[in-house]
């Protein structure tokens, strides 16, 4: 999910600091308000008794219109991480850099869930083999499995940003092709094998978690200086916001098309999904390239994209304390109620993030 952007070195060639993305700023502060949609929303959109139902097919819009957030994400991951300044010190000082802001993440966030809010909030009784079994699939909480992903992207970019580094866009986006498209037959694949009587789902652990998202991470550098015509840049959004609609009437109606949603699932690394993530993020560079932004605007935004990794870490934590707390956000039966929610989840945990971030020690685990 949300990153920071430093992968760009404090002085670039030229002597002048390098100008800061806010395109992409702004694109990562949006994406991580779908995030928070989707999690809360969600908690509505798998009543089956509400399924059909006016304020069923609102939430649904909010959550899967929201989808394309985490491999927007990843893209903007790649935009910075695979670029050769990032790699300048060699794969040693790379590894350093980026693991010692995620591990600690890693630890910390993973037992507050385990033991904070499964053991102590929940009651669970986490046996050890059911906690092993956790550990190893990265279901330890919602969420959690984004860290384990980025984790795998970060060991294998060194290898990557070396392959790129010399062979220009082309090569960056034939690359980034090949691998989106064989991730999107390998995801037709599973449904396709269902319609005719086998199972071979796609089995992903902590360990390959990171191999669907190969493609987008590529995208993200390739496709970084990409500036669509204004008006290229408007058919780019309701080109990818159509696709997200159909997205969300599929999702809708899958038991009766049992066929469609088996070839073009619903999810990040579907067909029409993926698409809807590219053309969002080359609308994003595109706004980014003309974006022009006042010095106390920048700051605020400048914050609240750092924030957003943050964000990420505690909002799920914020919303198990309300749904605790709150009957009517247990239940979730109420579109009024979780819309209030999606509110006090975001502030808080924007909050949260920004205040965690000026503290000392605990701003390494936000």
């Amino acid at each position: 999910m949300p990153q920071r952007q430093d992968g760009q070195p404090a002085t670039p060639p030229t002597g002048q600091r390098p100008a800061r993305e806010y395109g992409l700023d702004l694109l990562r502060v949006i994406a991580i308000c779908g995030v928070v949609a989707i999690h809360v929303f969600g908690i509505i959109v798998g009543k089956d008794d509400l399924r059909g139902s006016t304020q069923w097919w609102i939430a649904t819009a909010i959550d899967i219109g929201a989808i394309w957030a985490v491999p927007v994400f990843v893209m903007i991951s790649g935009a910075f991480v695979l670029d050769p300044r990032a790699h300048r010190a060699g794969p040693a000082a790379f590894y350093r850099k980026r693991f010692a802001r995620i591990l600690p993440a890693m630890i910390v966030w993973h037992l507050v869930y385990l033991l904070l809010v499964r053991l102590i909030m929940r009651g669970e009784d986490l046996r050890p083999l059911l906690l092993g079994r956790m550990l190893l699939d990265s279901t330890v909480f919602t969420a959690l499995y984004f860290l384990w992903l980025i984790a795998g992207l970060y060991v294998i970019a060194p290898v990557l940003a070396a392959f790129l580094a010399d062979g220009g866009v082309l090569r960056a986006r034939v690359t980034a092709a090949v691998a989106l498209g064989w991730t999107t037959v390998a995801y037709m694949l599973p449904g396709l094998a269902l319609l005719g009587g086998l199972s071979r789902p796609n089995i992903l652990t902590s360990w390959n978690r990171w191999w669907p998202f190969v493609g987008f991470f590529l995208a993200g550098w390739a496709l970084r200086k990409v500036v669509l015509s204004r008006r290229g840049t408007i058919l780019a959004l309701l080109a990818a916001a159509v696709l997200l609609l159909e997205s969300v009437w599929q999702y809708g109606v899958a038991p009766s098309h049992r066929l469609l949603q088996m070839t073009f699932p619903v999810m990040a690394n579907g067909a029409l999904v993926m698409i809807a993530a590219l053309l969002i993020f080359v609308a994003a560079t595109s706004i980014n390239a003309r974006m022009r932004i006042g010095p106390r605007s920048a700051r605020l935004l400048v914050r609240l994209s750092d924030a957003s990794f943050g964000v990420f870490l505690v909002h799920l934590l914020v919303f198990e304390v309300l749904r605790l707390l709150i009957p009517a956000v247990a239940e979730g039966r109420s579109l009024a109620v979780i819309s209030g929610t999606y509110l006090v989840v975001l502030l808080a945990s924007f909050a949260i993030s920004t205040g965690a971030a000026r503290i000392p020690y605990l701003r390494t685990v936000f």
